[in-house]
């Protein structure tokens, strides 16, 4: 049903163009306030929304996020009726269809289709309809590849309010948004602010209408008290009412989105491709803790629905639909764009620990139970005085990776083979029983079949066990065939990288360096789009050993600056296919600075690649700020070879970034005051709480490669890394399942199956592909544990996502919603 609208008493036409007038209550369930005052004010702003729409007749309001309503479904039942009600009468709006409004750049891909999924279900469900126009006024930037993530979750337009025109400039207020597989949604940037404070709303109408091109011409505009809640007020209303008499004002129409894109003259509406930025880009590091807690439920999650549908189906355990739905939804609640971003109150953080905690638990307990019960199907032959373990590859393509397991009772004397009798690179490496001389950890390479497991044994033997707390005189050097690590003893960086392959020097200085950057900016860094004023660096390095074995060796860097440490575990694998691997751990106790890795490179006219959502993005290298997923590429013409060769760095847990001509930089931390917004301006001896205070760890790799971030194969590189695969320890018995096996593999290789998972409504499997090279391709999808094979074409970075029922009829492609594409 389209929202009725009211024309003030001068026809439309006869008025300076027409404004829509958008009664809307922006919500923030967290910001200087933690969710349980938002939860409050949630109730307070419905309550008053429902008693405006009760006295006036004329009043629309327009409504997003489906937590906020779940929230009054669950706890003011009788209230959630009203709004039932209204939202069939056609005066309360739905729009956004996403669980809340997220951070628009942070979330993986992954985490926007669940925000699709979550959101728009629920508005299905409960009012027998689904947004059609996607609504973040607030959030502070939008990735690129958001409209193709919008139309596959049944959103046609899109509405926004940042960056801003003094932050970039697009074709008009209403232009099309084209994403880079050619999806495009109708989208408008809301002209000055999404809400007001004032009662009286004269002022504002006379701003917006000084935007009115000509008197054909429609803008919405926004009204209604925001950020704590309070929604349109009494005078609001009047004032509109009032102000619908003036003849020099435009038209004033009670209006909703929807009405207004409905009504909008798009022949004049431009296209724009590409992200919007720049607005708070220090939102792209604040906080580190929730950044990494974040990605990792994200694909903690898709982990452990792959392996609970492997079980469901292989093994009959029931899929644990209502935990896997709690998880997700503690999740994308966390994504909002004041708690992902960093710019909440300290105390907010404490919550989000809790609730990720909970996402992540529940994670690991489907992982294991399903493990658990698949493991327990696959043969282990009888074999005295071995020790075996089952490792399940989460990756429907095959994978060589390191793998890291405690055991207890192994002697030094040991060999490992696989199910073949294969022998397999393996060592002890530090173990987290430090008390005990039986428990220690193993570490060893493991090449596993796609979306398959293999057995691997442990037998007694007399293979040397090199202590890993020896220390090897210097020089401190890692090599293998294809790379060598030399180091640099001041600031414990990496001081040469040799790619043996094509004898090329990688860096063009002392790389891996903590470099100490000036940041007084608040805690968006507004007004800021690059930091470049260098403090110090870290320094005073202590390299030790750390690991001299068949499968890897490893240096340890510890790095000072002020009162923080900087040290950084670098270990290269005697395998020469796998990348250079760096275990960081920052203990920090600076304010108001910023810590980035700096990695200068041999390259002219470097091309700078970042994984966006469910796709990727190219920027330029001009020392500004940028928003990135798990990994970034320079590629660029190798100096002293003249070939075209690059650098893929990829990590588990930061999320920002930035290129200086070919210096490539990865943001640590920063340490700001919390929840400081301009034009606060902070005293010199005050007494304020900063952020990232103390230790964190991630990881990251470095892979040297010829030609371009597509021939280094980054996407599947980076999923290996950050979804690693899981090892149970098993002991004998016979089972249905053989020593090794594959049970879901898809080619060709710039094709990734992100998804397998049962349907919400469990009428079949769920997948979801992505071509992530921008080349048209027919996947070709084997699926041995649903005895199906597939093929499926893809354009050019297109996503999709495919239904597949239980009664073996074909494979359909459906929205992310999981809904029909004609619903």
């Amino acid at each position: 049903m389209s929202a009725p609208q009211v024309e003030g008493t001068r026809p439309a036409a006869a008025r300076p163009g027409t404004l829509h007038m958008i009664g809307n209550a922006h919500i923030d369930p967290v910001w200087l306030w933690t969710w349980q005052e938002g939860f409050q004010e949630i109730k307070a702003t419905y309550r008053s929304a429902l008693d405006r729409l009760t006295e006036d007749p004329d009043f629309i309001f327009t409504c997003s996020s489906a937590a906020h309503l779940a929230w009054i479904e669950a706890n003011e039942p009788e209230m959630f009726a009203e709004i039932r009600a209204r939202v069939h009468e056609g005066r309360w709006a739905l729009v956004g269809g996403w669980w809340v409004q997220p951070d628009c750049h942070l979330p993986g891909g992954e985490g926007f289709a669940r925000q699709a999924l979550y959101g728009q279900r629920y508005f299905h469900s409960r009012f027998g309809r689904t947004a059609t126009v996607g609504y973040n006024p607030d959030s502070f930037g939008h990735a690129a590849t958001l409209p193709q993530l919008l139309l596959a979750s049944g959103v046609t337009r899109y509405t926004f309010m940042r960056p801003g025109p003094h932050e970039q400039a697009l074709p008009g207020r209403l232009f099309w948004w084209a994403a880079p597989d050619g999806s495009r949604v109708l989208a408008f940037r809301i002209p000055y602010e999404y809400c007001t404070w004032g009662k009286d709303l004269e002022a504002h109408i006379r701003k917006c209408a000084s935007d009115l091109a000509s008197a054909d011409d429609r803008l919405m505009c926004f009204y209604g008290v925001g950020n704590h809640g309070g929604g349109p007020t009494r005078e609001n209303l009047a004032s509109i009412h009032r102000l619908s008499a003036e003849p020099e004002l435009p038209a004033l129409v009670f209006s909703a989105p929807d009405a207004f894109f409905e009504a909008a003259d798009t022949a004049r509406a431009g296209v724009w491709h590409g992200e919007l930025v720049h607005h708070a880009v220090g939102c792209y590091s604040a906080h580190s803790g929730v950044k990494r807690l974040n990605r990792h439920a994200e694909l903690a999650l898709v982990r452990a629905e792959k392996f609970a549908t492997l079980a469901t189906t292989l093994a009959a355990l029931p899929y644990p639909h209502a935990d896997l739905d709690r998880a997700w939804q503690r999740v994308l609640f966390n994504q909002f764009h004041d708690i992902l971003a960093g710019t909440s109150v300290e105390s907010a953080y404490d919550d989000a620990a809790h609730e990720y905690g909970e996402a992540l638990s529940i994670a690991q307990h489907v992982t294991n139970a399903a493990v658990q019960r698949l493991s327990w199907r696959v043969t282990v032959p009888p074999e005295d005085g071995a020790r075996s373990f089952v490792v399940w590859n989460p990756h429907p393509w095959p994978v060589r990776v390191p793998v890291e397991h405690e055991v207890g009772g192994v002697r030094d004397g040991f060999t490992m083979t696989d199910e073949a009798g294969r022998a397999v690179p393996a060592q002890f490496t530090r173990s987290g029983a430090t008390v005990s001389g039986w428990r220690r950890r193993l570490a060893w390479l493991a090449d596993l079949p796609a979306f398959g497991h293999r057995v691997f044994t442990i037998r007694p033997g007399t293979a040397p066990d090199p202590d890993v707390e020896t220390q090897t005189p210097d020089p401190f050097v890692l090599d293998n065939a294809a790379l060598r690590v030399e180091f640099d003893p001041v600031s414990g960086g990496i001081a040469r990288l040799l790619d043996r392959r094509s004898d090329s020097e990688v860096f063009s200085a002392p790389a891996a360096v903590g470099v100490v950057l000036d940041d007084d900016t608040d805690t968006w860094s507004h007004g800021r789009v690059r930091f470049d004023r260098v403090t110090g660096q870290f320094g005073h390095a202590r390299l030790s050993w750390l690991e001299r074995g068949p499968l890897r060796r490893a240096v340890r860097s510890v790095a000072t600056y002020g009162r923080s440490t900087l040290t950084q575990d670098y270990f290269v694998y005697s395998d020469p296919a796998l990348p250079v691997e760096v275990r960081v751990r920052v203990d920090w106790h600076e304010a108001r600075q910023m810590l980035k890795l700096r990695f200068p490179l041999h390259l002219q006219f470097p091309q700078v690649t970042y994984e966006a959502p469910y796709g990727q993005v190219s920027r330029p290298g001009n020392g500004e700020e940028y928003p990135g997923g798990r990994w970034v590429d320079l590629s660029g013409v190798h100096r002293p070879t003249g070939e075209l060769r690059g650098l893929g760095l990829v990590n588990d847990a930061k999320s920002s970034y930035s290129v200086t001509e070919s210096a490539l930089h990865l943001t640590v931390l920063r340490s700001p005051i919390y929840a400081h917004h301009d034009p606060y301006v902070p005293a010199a001896d005050g007494d304020y709480r900063y952020m990232d205070q103390g230790e964190q760890t991630f990881t990251y790799w470095l892979w040297p490669h010829a030609g371009t971030w597509r021939d280094a194969g980054l996407p599947r590189l980076c999923a290996a890394l950050t979804e690693g695969p899981v090892a149970l320890p098993e002991t004998v018995h016979d089972g249905p399942l053989p020593a090794a096996q594959t049970h879901a593999s898809v080619t060709p290789d710039h094709v990734v199956l992100s998804v397998i998972k049962r349907a919400q409504d469990d009428r079949g499997v769920v997948l979801r592909l992505h071509e992530t090279h921008g080349r048209p391709t027919t996947a070709q999808v084997s699926l041995p544990f649903l005895e199906r094979e597939l093929e499926v074409d893809l354009g050019a970075h297109e996503l999709v996502t495919l239904l597949l029922p239980d009664d073996g009829s074909a494979a359909r492609r459906v929205l992310l919603t999981e809904l029909e594409l004609d619903t």
